[in-house]
């Protein structure tokens, strides 16, 4: 079983390595963790570490979630209006963005893991959460464009539909891209309809990004 210790411990690591967005910290401190994760991992909730959930997936380490939300949002004021999310997994990123933004739309291609998250955010009570049982290379184009649209698993190159469906308004996708072996972490921003200024991060190993759904 977990502790708040544990929480405050995981916070002062991460701002040790770096994450300093004060809004970004808050939403981690102020989503339980604990409730996506499974009962026997219960003690490691809170340890900068990614966790094996369902369907060969993953919650993301902590560190990652952070980095990429801090990305996302960059310099912007909050709250965002509309965030994409491609991959809800165990719901975890999504409930921080939550936080963030005025709506949030995430696409989950196993089914189990989007009933599991869609009940789970009824019961938190989040309402601008809005889910959908699909191909996330597809992204959603009835809610785009986006302020932002973050990955949360590996494509082996940057899906074309998701490049159209960012704002041209200077809107941030944060994706990591690659294979197995070798994947990057990528800020993308867009400038205008047809520029995009692309950044390498860091290194990263994500599950890979898949088409169709199950």
């Amino acid at each position: 079983m977990y502790d708040m210790a544990s929480k405050e411990s995981l916070l002062s690591e991460l701002k040790s390595m770096g994450i300093l967005n004060l809004t970004v910290l808050d939403a981690i401190q102020n989503t339980p963790r604990e409730l996506f994760i499974s009962a026997e991992k219960l003690n490691q909730a809170y340890e900068n570490i990614p966790l094996s959930i369902n369907c060969d997936q993953t919650i993301s380490q902590p560190y990652i979630v952070a980095k990429m939300t801090e990305l996302l949002i960059g310099e912007r004021a909050l709250p965002l209006s509309k965030i994409l999310e491609i991959g809800t997994g165990s719901g975890y990123q999504a409930a921080i963005l939550s936080q963030l933004a005025t709506q949030i739309y995430t696409i989950e291609r196993h089914d189990l893991l989007y009933k599991k998250s869609k009940k789970l955010f009824s019961e938190l009570n989040y309402q601008n959460i809005h889910l959908k049982h699909d191909d996330g290379f597809k992204g959603w184009q009835a809610h785009a464009p986006y302020d932002g649209i973050i990955v949360t698993a590996a494509p082996s190159e940057i899906p074309l539909a998701l490049l159209n469906q960012l704002s041209e308004n200077h809107g941030r996708m944060v994706i990591p891209v690659g294979n197995k072996l070798n994947q990057e972490l990528k800020l993308i921003i867009r400038k205008d309809p047809q520029k995009y200024d692309i950044k390498n991060i860091e290194s990263v190993k994500f599950v890979p990004m898949l088409s169709g759904k199950k």
